[in-house]
């Protein structure tokens, strides 16, 4: 993981040398997310600023990366994790300066513009710049895994951030740039450039499965997500989707190590890694699942206290102050920590598969097969300031980047364009029963049928409790009758969301900053829609999994 900083459109005679400096003290507070190497550009039309986290090619792919030409400059946070086969497909001659999987994008959009960034397979945020006209491209993966913010300062210069401290002081009104978008010097908004065929109902309902096919994309995308000249583990919850993520990467390294095929370096010892609460659910179930799969494993026991001790950095690190978000993040930055002392740069995570197969325990309420796909769509459209904002800012906070295979765009085509009824609950089915069907043999049956957890709860019931008495102390009665008025935009509606809006608040303050945490109502990290499906949802407060009765089993 890495990050980035540009400062485009500069008008003529403004002080480059002044900007410059600029660049490198925002980027400079971004470093957490690539400690290993600094990089700028400067020209009187824009400065790009890049912190590295070096994963591929550590030697050689410094950025910002000049074209072999010399007439682009690219800044990118991401992998292109099929570069190489898009280098093999370039129709004009090109010549590479680096080993970097991210340098094959300035030949690739040269070539076929929108078109070149729909045949990416990877995640990414960059900007590209051409020197000789002052022309730009700025773009966002399809889902959003890779975060990126943008904004226009005084002069009217177009400022982009990987994270939001990159921009603030800066940019009056930042804004958060939106997945699957580009933006060019010259338009007025980021334009979609991915637009997949499957976001329709019509386009899916009744459309059959094979067989395998979830287990054959699944293991594909692993596959291609373990592109690494580091070393790097797998993030194990004990839950079925990183179980499967495990599972799949144990088999592949196991391969590698019995074929003695190292010509890729992709360390062949696989480690595993799970955090809780003594006594957690999450670490029983994650020793039971590395075990199975022969992993290094490593669970990591955390107290309460060092928890609650870590809440002003977890927000000010991953930049929100939704109560789901705030409560999954804190024991995942804990482990961060300790995955990149032990000199672990990269890990698999299982994020994504209960937004395409309705794994949420809500989605047992769905009144048909249509609403349900639909709120899976919705899901995905939500995911960048939710899961993929956790995992991506939890662990790169640390110098650790997270990859996710079920948001892989070739699985989603697979994942997501069959009919969605597949998907139900219902006749003894559970939730994901389809992705466990055809994973059968993969993982021990108990974890395999183990049914959904939040992740703030798996680590530990007593974490939740303790946060909200936590709060309490914190928070006076007064406070939250003063809400309204303290915080204009999405007033915090408990004491525990108070608190993570007022520690949120002294890091990024001001309504605009508040306007990027999506609000409204939520139960079990449904979307609003989703309450509409059962009314009893209207008299739970709290977003935690436990939120739905008579679906989920304590302690499962």
């Amino acid at each position: 993981m890495c990050s980035i900083l540009g400062i485009l459109d500069i008008p003529p005679g403004d002080d480059v040398r002044a900007l410059r400096a600029l660049a490198l003290r925002q980027s400079a507070r971004m470093r957490h997310r690539g400690p290993d190497w600094s990089g700028v550009f400067a020209d009187p039309r824009a400065v790009l600023a890049h912190e590295r986290l070096a994963i591929v090619d550590p030697e050689n792919g410094a950025q910002p990366i000049l074209s072999g030409d010399g007439q682009l400059v690219l800044a990118v946070n991401g992998e292109i994790y099929n570069h190489r086969e898009l280098a093999a497909g370039l129709t004009r001659p090109y010549r590479f300066r680096t080993g970097s999987d991210c340098e094959v994008l300035m030949p690739l959009l040269e070539e076929r513009g929108d078109d070149g960034l729909r045949a990416v397979d990877g995640i990414f945020a960059f900007v590209l710049h051409e020197p000789s006209t002052g022309r730009w491209v700025v773009a966002r993966d399809a889902i959003g895994v890779i975060p990126l913010y943008y904004g226009r300062d005084e002069r009217g210069r177009l400022v982009v951030a990987s994270e939001l401290k990159g921009l603030v002081d800066i940019v009056a009104r930042p804004m958060e740039f939106p997945p699957g978008h580009v933006l060019r010097s010259g338009d007025e908004e980021p334009t979609p450039w991915y637009a997949p065929a499957w976001r329709d109902y019509d386009a899916v309902a009744g459309k059959p499965l094979a067989p395998d096919a979830l287990r054959e994309a699944l293991s594909a995308a692993v596959h291609r997500q373990l592109m690494s000249d580091v070393p790097y583990g797998v993030l194990l919850s004990g839950g079925l989707d990183s179980s499967l993520v495990a599972a799949t990467a144990a088999r592949y390294a196991a391969h590698r190590v019995e074929d003695d095929d190292r010509s890729e370096a992709w360390w062949p010892r696989l480690h595993s890694f799970a955090i809780g609460l003594e006594g957690s659910p999450d670490l029983a179930a994650a020793r039971t699942v590395a075990d199975a799969i022969g992993s290094v494993h490593h669970g990591v026991v955390y107290t309460v206290q060092e928890g609650l001790d870590a809440l002003p950095e977890v927000i000010r690190h991953i930049e929100t102050y939704d109560v789901t978000t705030v409560r999954a993040s804190t024991p995942m930055f804990l482990l961060a920590r300790m995955i990149r002392a032990m000199g672990v740069k990269m890990v698999l995570s299982g994020e994504g598969a209960d937004e395409v197969f309705g794994g949420y325990l809500y989605f047992h309420k769905a009144p048909d097969a249509r609403a349900f796909h639909e709120e899976t769509v919705r899901k995905l459209d939500a995911l960048h300031r939710y899961d993929c904002l956790r995992a991506n800012k939890s662990m790169a906070a640390w110098g650790v980047e997270a990859r996710v295979p079920f948001l892989d765009p070739a699985f989603l085509d697979v994942a997501m364009s069959f009919d969605p009824a597949l998907k139900m609950t219902g006749d003894g089915r559970m939730e994901k029963h389809v992705l466990r069907e055809q994973h059968a043999g993969l993982l021990p049956e108990p974890i395999l049928w183990r049914q959904k957890e939040q992740f703030s709860d798996g680590v530990g019931y007593g974490w939740i409790d303790a946060l909200k008495a936590h709060a309490e102390h914190e928070v006076s009665d007064a406070d939250l009758a003063a809400a309204p008025h303290r915080f204009p935009v999405n007033p915090p509606l408990t004491k525990e969301a108070y608190l993570y809006r007022r520690l949120f608040d002294e890091h990024y303050p001001g309504d605009a900053c508040a306007a990027l945490v999506p609000g409204g109502p939520s139960i079990a990290c449904s979307t609003p829609t989703a309450i509409a499906w059962d009314a009893s949802f209207a008299a739970a407060a709290d977003p935690s999994g436990r939120a739905v009765r008579d679906v989920h089993v304590r302690g499962a």
